[in-house]
Order: structure tokens, then sequence, then C-alpha cells
């Protein structure tokens, strides 16, 4: 239940104040970071970066925000697969991530100049699959399927 409003033309954040000239940074008007919490057409809460030098993200991210919303609540885990196309052992892992709830970043060799010694210099691996959580290295699918048994 988000709904993303676009601000094309800065009308709206130049009436919430928050319009800003960013040309030093090589950009020209545009809108200072924040996030905001409307319930029923009433500003709940907003989170407005600190004014400082530069861009400043370090109070409205979405976890600043849900942990607002709900202190308790336990963000999912961060996930990235690195793969390669058609690769039979890929698609088995990123289907028991999630055959088992988990949401992932896929990182797939041969794409935006992403090569094998790519994969050799981030992982210390050679071969794909290779599955992080929380920025464990879990391996390839057959160490995936054992670490989700556990």
């Amino acid at each position: 239940n988000i709904r993303f409003i676009p601000d094309g033309n800065g009308e709206f954040t130049d009436k919430m104040g928050m319009l800003v000239d960013k040309q030093d940074l090589g950009f020209g008007p545009r809108s200072w970071r924040y996030s905001m919490l409307v319930k029923d057409g009433v500003i709940d809460r907003m989170f407005i970066e600190p004014e400082k030098p530069g861009d400043p993200f370090e109070v409205s991210n979405a976890d600043t925000m849900l942990n607002y919303i709900n202190g308790e609540a336990a963000l999912p885990k961060r996930v990235t697969v690195f793969t390669k196309p058609g690769c039979p052992h890929c698609t088995r892992a990123k289907k028991a991530l999630a055959d088992n709830g988990y949401a992932f970043e896929e990182i797939e060799l041969g794409s935006r100049g992403l090569s094998y010694s790519t994969l050799a210099a981030v992982t210390g691996a050679g071969t794909t699959p290779q599955v992080y959580i929380e920025g464990e290295r879990i391996g390839g699918a057959d160490e995936l399927e054992a670490w989700l048994k556990a």
C-alpha cells in the first residue's frame, strides 16, 4: 500500500519547501532528500536529511521509515546470488531461495562487463552460483540447500 508520486517539474517539492539548487553537484533544482509517512492525507512523520554539503543520505532511507512504523519488525535478509545465463544450478538456487521466501539481488556474469575474473576477485570462487546471505558466503546450490535445511 505504498503510492509513489512523481513530481517532474518540482511544483509539489517547491510548495513543501524542499526544492534546492544542486548545480554544484552537476544537477539543477531538485528535491532535498526526505521520506514522508502520510495517513489519510495528513503527514504523520517526515525524515529530512540534515543540511550538510553534498547529498547526504542518512535518515530518509527505507530502514529508518520501517523502524519508525514497527521497530520490532525484522528486516528481510540481504541476499545476493552470482549467476550465469543457462546455468541449471543457478536456476535451482534461485528457486530454493524463492520457495523459502527470500528476495534476492542477482548479479549475472556477462552483463555490464562482469566476468569470471570479477567473480573470482569478489567471491574467491570460479563457479556459479555463489550465494551470499547477510554478507556470509553460503556457496553454491548444494550448500544453499543444506543451509536452508539447517
